[in-house]
């Protein structure tokens, strides 16, 4: 007897697992927590200059925006900048911040033919110099960015081929401008291990990450909206990372035909407490939510022991420390959920603001995400949804040239 399927089932953890293990001998960032990082932090040290400029879009600049705006009070004096829109406004706005004079340019694209990146670069060139003194790309080694880097004799360093632009925060894509900035990019690939560690070895993060992963799956068509509450201002751009790795690699078709769909949305406690909050208490029940806290800011700042005019009756919050403060309005919101009892909500508490903290964070979403993709029986390494509007915003312009 012949049997013969169009449709997928949901596997089993352990299937699931074999195929994350399967791609390992391909998918190239699951080795990243591994590398060596001595060239880089050799390179970062001959770095003179204080404005540090990362010329990219989406997965070559929000990973290393993500860990640079949580570890920014870790950095050194150097200044870190980020060229990627290229609206006007916002670019001219940018430059006019960067001495021209005392720059380093890190141009990052995988492809190295990325139109944002290179107009930017364009534009660059043409308002200072572009040479081997002030400036370093990012990308694969047979790219035309790679042979315009060697034609300037500007230094280069490789994205690996197997290593997709929003799975590339810990190659060299973001090492390198970290490394810069003074962190320690040895804690935070050591934060990653730990993760990949624990879960390939079957300990706490496999049992955490394929709980969480099944149940996504599992209630994707009733809770489709994924929604990261973060309780810390410094968590904004991992939010951003996190909704370009959640939607570009889960927004696909799988081998049943079936369009996925598991939108990513991320909010910023206690300001979205003002606003979101309520869409999520008593609006559809349609999302999961993930809260995600820091268990201590290592800052002691309070709130002064004084009574104002007329709102004496708050006075009951003088000398709480804000850090206290904001842990305290995250545990309120948790309980609020919680005791609706129809919203799925998970919590995830950092133990500071350090490399291994937010090492371990992203690289476990990673993780979460390619075991969601294997779930849903899609590839998570592609973006076939992105490329077609390239192709056509590259068949316009070079229509309009003709």
């Amino acid at each position: 007897m012949y049997y013969n399927k169009n449709f997928y089932q949901i596997k089993s953890n352990n299937e699931i697992f074999d195929k994350i293990v399967e791609e390992k001998s391909s998918v190239g960032y699951y080795k990243l927590p591994y590398q060596d990082t001595v060239y880089i932090k050799e390179f970062s040290k001959t770095v003179k200059q204080k404005d540090i400029v990362v010329v990219g879009i989406g997965g070559s600049s929000l990973g290393t925006y993500a860990i640079h705006q949580f570890l920014q009070h870790k950095e050194n004096d150097k200044k870190l900048h980020f060229l990627e829109s290229t609206d006007p406004l916002d670019l001219q706005r940018r430059i006019s911040k960067i001495d021209l004079e005392d720059v380093l340019f890190i141009i990052i694209s995988k492809s190295g033919t990325t139109i944002e990146t290179i107009s930017i670069l364009k534009y660059l060139h043409c308002i200072t110099r572009i040479d081997s003194n002030n400036t370093v790309c990012v990308t694969e080694n047979n790219s035309k960015l790679n042979d315009f880097a060697k034609s300037k004799n500007i230094k280069t360093f490789e994205i690996p081929k197997n290593v997709g632009g929003r799975f590339s925060v810990f190659s060299n894509v973001g090492l390198l401008p970290l490394a810069i900035m003074g962190l320690d990019i040895d804690k935070l690939l050591s934060g990653c291990a730990e993760v990949s560690n624990s879960f390939f070895n079957k300990n706490e993060y496999f049992d955490t990450l394929m709980e969480k992963a099944r149940f996504i799956v599992e209630n994707k068509s009733r809770f489709n909206i994924n929604v990261l509450f973060s309780y810390s201002s410094s968590l904004e751009g991992f939010n951003k990372w996190y909704v370009q790795l959640w939607g570009e690699s889960l927004g696909k078709i799988n081998i049943n035909g079936t369009k996925q769909a598991l939108t990513p949305i991320g909010l910023i406690g206690p300001v979205d407490q003002h606003s979101f909050l309520q869409l999520i208490i008593e609006g559809k029940r349609d999302k999961t939510v993930t809260f995600i806290k820091v268990d201590d800011f290592k800052n002691d700042m309070k709130i002064p022991e004084i009574s104002l005019a007329y709102l004496d009756e708050l006075d009951y919050i003088n000398n709480l420390e804000f850090k206290d403060l904001i842990n305290k309005q995250a545990d309120a919101t948790i309980k609020a959920i919680e005791d609706l009892e129809d919203i799925p909500c998970d919590t995830i508490i950092l133990k500071s603001q350090d490399e291994h903290s937010i090492g371990k964070l992203m690289f476990s979403y990673e993780l979460l995400t390619s075991i969601v993709g294997s779930f849903v029986q899609i590839n998570s390494y592609d973006q076939p949804g992105v490329e077609s509007g390239k192709i056509i915003l590259k068949k316009v312009l070079k229509k309009k040239i003709k």
